[in-house]
């Protein structure tokens, strides 16, 4: 399993994954980015609270991500249905 060193908004983080680095790239950009919009908000934070508002803020787009995914999945149970009648 490869491991990862990564500084993120100045925080060191060592892990391992399976994850391609492909994917580590895109979600520590990710994070970075959306840490950067709360910041430029111009409210005066600190790094701890606005890491939270983040971590909040892409835990509410996997609960929707998931939800329009159930949502896909009984729709196309329900036309594979239709189909076998």
């Amino acid at each position: 399993m490869p491991s990862y060193n990564l500084s993120i908004m100045g925080l060191e983080l060592s892990f391992k994954t399976d994850a391609e680095p492909e994917r580590i790239n895109f979600a520590k950009d990710l994070v970075e980015q959306r840490y950067n919009m709360l910041k430029a908000g111009g409210k005066t934070l600190g790094k701890e609270k606005l890491l939270a508002f983040v971590a909040l803020g892409l835990a509410d787009d996997i609960l929707v991500s998931n939800q329009r995914l159930d949502e896909l999945q009984a729709r196309l149970g329900e036309l594979l249905t239709k189909i076998d009648e």
